[in-house]
């Protein structure tokens, strides 16, 4: 009987990986040969206004923000604003020099979506047509804006810049900066192939003025710590499709410590916990009936990566305690778990850029267990109902 519902727990476990593992694989090829629309300039400009969220990111803030007023795009027709939470009297003094717009607030409990709500309500709604969101440690890179420019005026509502790696100064920042381009593959440039929305990130992101105001106006967000997410449930309730615009850069600072790693995995665990909640809510349960719910249900019972790998290095573990005391625990045989790793494995090597297969991979590779352990941490230490943002600091300028 133990044998029984044994071979029921691992049947079960092997269709969950198998239908995984076959996505990802369908996913990780249509980005890699998909040819997605290459934006450039366009002869009409949109008012754009780029905000910057910071919260206590003194040492890098007056940099992103110096740099974001430099872009290339015609500077009558965008405006950078600074949503200063908790910056200290130099650095505001520092902005306010700049030709930067500067919105202080103050929160008993700070929260990202929190100060957007009030910097949305302190600018124009209509100067504006579109509004660009950045990280504090977010650069731009040159032509920027006017890519995303570009998009809006072929009729998109949203679009995702594709965030790339600001620094890679270590084997930890190495793995993310690997996990973040895998992901560009896997969740933006791979769905709008096959005709779906681009995943959001949090920053490097753009959307209709009056739409993100509207969103940000909403009480489902406003004490939510994964905001991106609750942002891409609303915009499938209004079928507002997210371009992924991929020739636009926006470099972003990777993790570079395994306590920094740990904090913002549990960050992103906790969000998308919360997120799965929402699906089973009244306003987003009535989409029931479209293809875009389901598929995006199906999305939050994704695991992250390197808890994938935990649960193939445990059948691994498995497999040598039956080879040892002959009892054959695993169903199927492990050869169809063989089969099952090789597919996962091959869809991430893909959706790898070649020019990062060099010996900084095999570096980074190595921290792997490391990384692996510190998402266990993560997963433990999970709340459900956590109000406070969880921090994680930036020091890298990009210069």
């Amino acid at each position: 009987m133990f044998l029984f519902l044994l071979h029921i727990i691992f049947g079960v476990l092997f269709i969950y990986l198998a239908v995984i593992s076959a996505y990802f694989l369908l996913v990780s090829v249509a980005g890699r040969v998909s040819n997605g629309y290459v934006y450039s300039s366009f002869p009409e400009q949109k008012k754009i206004a780029v905000l910057i969220p910071s919260y206590r990111e003194d040492n890098i803030i007056v940099d992103t923000a110096f740099k974001a007023i430099q872009q290339d795009y015609p500077r009558n027709s965008f405006d950078v604003f600074v949503i200063a939470d908790k910056l200290q009297k130099i650095t505001i003094d520092k902005m306010r020099a700049l030709p930067v717009n500067v919105i202080e607030v103050e929160f008993e409990i700070s929260m990202k979506a929190k100060s957007v709500h009030e910097a949305m309500n302190q600018i124009a709604i209509n100067k504006y047509d579109i509004v660009v969101v950045l990280d504090a440690d977010n650069v731009m890179s040159p032509g920027c804006l006017e890519k995303v420019n570009h998009a809006f005026q072929r009729g998109f509502k949203a679009v995702q810049c594709h965030r790339a790696a600001k620094n890679k100064n270590n084997a930890v920042a190495m793995l993310d900066v690997i996990s973040e381009e895998i992901n560009n593959n896997l969740f933006r440039r791979g769905q709008r192939a096959l005709g779906f929305s681009s995943s959001l990130i949090g920053s490097g992101m753009a959307f209709e003025f009056e739409e993100f105001k509207k969103i940000f106006s909403l009480p489902q967000i406003l004490h939510n710590p994964g905001e991106d997410r609750e942002i891409d449930l609303q915009l499938m309730k209004d079928g507002i499709v997210v371009e992924f615009i991929d020739n636009a850069l926006v470099y972003d600072e990777k993790v570079s410590s395994a306590a920094v790693f740990e904090k913002q995995r549990l960050r992103w665990l906790e969000a998308q916990l919360n997120n799965f909640k929402r699906f089973f809510d009244a306003d987003i349960v009535i989409l029931k009936n479209t293809k875009t719910y389901w598929y995006k249900l199906f999305q939050t019972l994704l695991l992250p990566r390197s808890l994938y790998l935990l649960l193939f290095s445990f059948i691994a573990f498995v497999f040598v305690v039956q080879y040892l005391f002959h009892y054959q625990m695993l169903f199927p045989s492990f050869h169809w778990w063989f089969v099952l790793l090789g597919a996962y494995i091959v869809a991430l090597i893909i959706s790898i850029p070649v020019k990062f297969f060099n010996k900084d991979l095999l570096k980074a590779i190595s921290h792997l267990p490391i990384l692996m352990f510190t998402m266990m941490k993560a997963l433990i230490k999970m709340k459900s109902n956590r109000k406070e943002f969880l921090h994680t600091p930036k020091v890298h300028t990009g210069d």
